[in-house]
């Protein structure tokens, strides 16, 4: 998934004032980029609080945008999401009454009342970047735009969640702490890249937090997904196949039960990989599916594999299915603080793969 956060403040740091009215910090300038940064992407992401401070309806107003939706099957409004750790939403917000969009409530507890206005999903614990952004994919979402509150924009930071950050800084507007009320600095982080511009008054940099890897991902993973179609078959597992890409530009390929009954595709790709003496710290990984968690025929998962080697990167093509047991591989590994990319359009050759298992 590729993730945006998107801010403006003031030129003290202030994201708001302490009115109970909505503060306006971007130019129309500013505020018409935004618009247009929005329709670039698949789903919008405010916090709880921001909803009950602002009542934003999250919109997609680009009519162009909205048509191009239709044409593709979609919903005319970006998919909307927040989180709530108290539960303390009304159905009556503008957020589930406007627009035709899906809408994520990500929340520590059951919340009956939004029954029939949103999917609520909650989780067993505190609600963390890592699970908001693994339980979105499997449900179609590839491009999210966070738009907020400050716990929200860092929790994604702290966790290692953004590709992009895009900071708008009202100079002409000064708060202090006896009017501000919510403060966010950024801090840009050492070697990333920004773009500058100034719209209506607005400083505003770009700044890329992790480079895109699409074009090597897709070369990588095709071949993954092409190892795991010379699987043998079998009613007990999935036909996967990986492959361990070294910084130094060597690979190593595997496929499910290539040498052993009980091998999984990285475990054959990786022994491989360390037959030739590579250090695997800090390589990448392609598996056609998303690694396993937990399994039964070796004590070692795939994902605790993958950990134990400290590799640094894991693309995959298709979340595994709950068939066996609910595997947690990507959720794991994006909480450990590695790079998880997934392209759900090289899924249907893993499905392929997998036919046998669908009759």
């Amino acid at each position: 998934m590729q993730i945006t956060l998107s801010f403006a403040t003031t030129a003290d740091g202030y994201l708001d004032d302490n009115s109970p009215r909505r503060l306006m910090i971007s130019t129309p300038e500013d505020w018409e980029a935004v618009l247009r940064l929005r329709a670039s992407h698949d789903a919008i992401l405010a916090g709880a609080e921001t909803l009950r401070r602002d009542d934003p309806a999250l919109l997609l107003r680009d009519a162009a945008a909205r048509e191009l939706r239709r044409a593709r099957g979609m919903r005319p409004d970006l998919t909307k999401v927040t989180l709530t750790h108290s539960g303390r939403l009304s159905p009556s917000m503008r957020f589930f009454t406007e627009g035709d969009a899906d809408r994520y409530v990500f929340s520590e507890k059951e919340l009956p009342e939004l029954k029939g206005v949103a999917e609520v999903i909650s989780s067993d614990g505190s609600i963390t970047a890592s699970a908001i952004v693994t339980e979105l994919e499997k449900r179609g979402v590839e491009r999210l735009l966070v738009e907020g509150g400050a716990s929200v924009l860092r929790m994604f930071l702290a966790e290692g969640m953004a590709d992009t950050v895009r900071r708008a800084v009202n100079p002409q507007l000064t708060l202090g702490p006896e009017r501000g009320g919510a403060q966010f600095r950024f801090e840009v982080p050492e070697g990333a890249v920004c773009r500058r511009e100034n719209l209506g008054g607005m400083e505003v940099a770009t700044c890329t937090l992790r480079p895109d890897t699409r074009d090597e991902d897709l070369r990588y993973l095709t071949q993954a997904v092409a190892e795991g179609l010379r699987c043998v078959p079998s009613r007990t597992s999935y036909c996967v196949g990986a492959v361990v890409a070294l910084p130094d530009g060597r690979s190593f390929t595997g496929y499910t039960h290539e040498t052993s009954p009980t091998h999984h595709a990285e475990q054959e790709a990786i022994r491989k990989a360390l037959d030739a003496g590579a250090e695997l710290r800090g390589a990448a990984i392609y598996s056609s599916m998303e690694p396993c968690s937990q399994r039964k025929s070796e004590p070692e998962s795939c994902t605790q594999l993958i950990l134990r080697h400290g590799f640094a990167r894991v693309v995959f093509a298709l979340y595994e299915p709950d068939r066996f047991v609910r595997c947690r591989g990507a959720q794991t590994l994006r909480e450990a603080g590695v790079d998880v990319r997934v392209y759900p359009e090289l899924a249907e050759g893993v499905r392929r793969a997998n036919a046998h298992l669908g009759r």
